[in-house]
């Protein structure tokens, strides 16, 4: 049972290995949404995410026995991490078995931790199994992420900070990718305030949570497909579905061109990177329905690798029209192309790349394709640049741009 006293013992116990991640209050997104929005940020954890905490109060219950046969665990990084993390301070074996497709720094850093890594399946629930097979064959102490009461109750105490810095909090939003955190996080908040509302928030294209709560019982999904890796679960939590099912009082799902703006907005606007996971509840912000309430968006990790973060950062200018690419037809002789670039020049806009296609019809002299990527300062500013073309008698055409 996740009990109150339960909770108290594993924030005292998880103190040993976290660090205080306090609320931080955004101008900026309370302006946006027209509430009193804080972050908690566990992007800024030891581990570089909530993870440790469950990992840390789990391995903390099992007997002297349990640890000496080794642990085992499978992850998409966080939680992995988190283990690795925890298995070395109480020096102890830890093999953490990873989909293929974790990110390069996940991977790494659970090896830094002392963990032997294993690389094996496409998802989350393909690792998983290969876990419990080698569980078996070897003996070792299965440490589940997220289907755990142990491991849930130790993500809880991220609650239990939240009400102690902001008691009269109203909302708070939480990732879910298993449903491990949103257990731990909506038990204790309603044990603490039962009038409190709990928002569940998972990635669109793996939203395993919304559809078994829908079906009344756990289902699997078909397949995922999110760029928030560390939520792309198939399959939520048998033991945990319970809590989540009584606890929680909504689930938001959000699309993942959502994700790539929050990204922007954080890096921009907080100086801070925030994994696609973590950043679901800042984007399931613009979904509430409410004004002028104390909202907490819970940033469970900030594991990025930096290939990721450039990809992320060049999609989410382009969703914002900081970057886009217009097509103009012109004449194929001396002095158009600088007519062009005047046009552009005069209304500020900023030239990334310029591709000039002489063969875009048979008539060389009728016109020739010239495509311009630029950068603007925002949709108000692109409409200009395009109405400046059109004055000056070209017929701009947006389309898709490739950095």
């Amino acid at each position: 049972m996740l009990t109150l006293d339960k909770f108290e013992e594993a924030s005292r116990i998880v103190q040993e290995v976290t660090q205080e991640t306090k609320l931080m209050y955004s101008d900026y997104l309370s302006e946006q949404t027209g509430n009193k929005v804080y972050l908690k940020p566990e992007n800024m954890q030891f581990t570089g995410a909530y993870k440790v905490r469950g990992a840390y109060y789990k391995i903390s219950t099992l007997s002297e026995e349990e640890r000496s046969r080794g642990l085992i665990t499978a992850s998409a990084g966080n939680h992995a991490q988190g283990v690795a993390y925890a298995a070395k301070c109480f020096n102890v074996k830890a093999t953490i078995v990873m989909p293929t497709t974790t990110p390069l720094i996940k991977v790494n850093r659970t090896k830094g931790y002392g963990a032997e890594v294993v690389l094996y399946g496409d998802v989350y629930d393909e690792a998983c199994n290969k876990a419990y097979e080698l569980a078996e064959e070897k003996g070792y102490t299965f440490i589940h992420p997220f289907d755990d009461l142990a491991v849930a109750t130790g993500q809880g105490t991220i609650a239990m900070e939240i009400f102690k810095e902001l008691p009269l909090v109203e909302y708070i939003l939480v990732p879910i990718g298993g449903g491990g955190l949103a257990t731990g996080v909506s038990t204790l908040a309603k044990l603490l305030n039962p009038n409190i509302q709990v928002i569940g928030v998972e990635p669109a294209g793996a939203s395993c949570m919304q559809a078994s709560i829908q079906a009344g019982k756990v289902v699997t999904l078909p397949n995922v497909s999110t760029i928030a890796d560390g939520t792309a679960v198939k399959t939520p939590g048998e033991n945990i579905f319970p809590y989540v099912r009584e606890n929680l009082d909504q689930i938001i799902t959000v699309e993942d061109d959502e994700l790539i703006v929050a990204f922007l907005d954080m890096v921009e606007n907080h100086k801070m990177v925030v994994e696609n996971s973590g950043l679901l509840t800042v984007a399931a912000l613009r979904h509430l329905n409410v004004k002028g309430k104390r909202v907490v968006s819970i940033l469970s990790g900030g594991n990025m690798d930096v290939i990721t973060m450039s990809s992320v950062v060049q999609q989410g200018l382009i969703f914002r029209d900081r970057i886009f690419t217009v097509s103009v037809l012109l004449p194929d002789k001396p002095g158009e192309l600088s007519k062009v670039a005047e046009t552009m020049a005069k209304e500020q806009g900023n030239v990334i790349k310029l591709e000039h296609n002489q063969f875009v019809t048979t008539n060389r002299n009728a016109a020739v394709e010239l495509r311009i990527t630029l950068e603007a300062f925002g949709t108000e500013h692109k409409q200009q640049i395009m109405r400046a073309l059109e004055k000056e008698g070209y017929k701009p055409k947006l389309v898709r741009t490739n950095l």
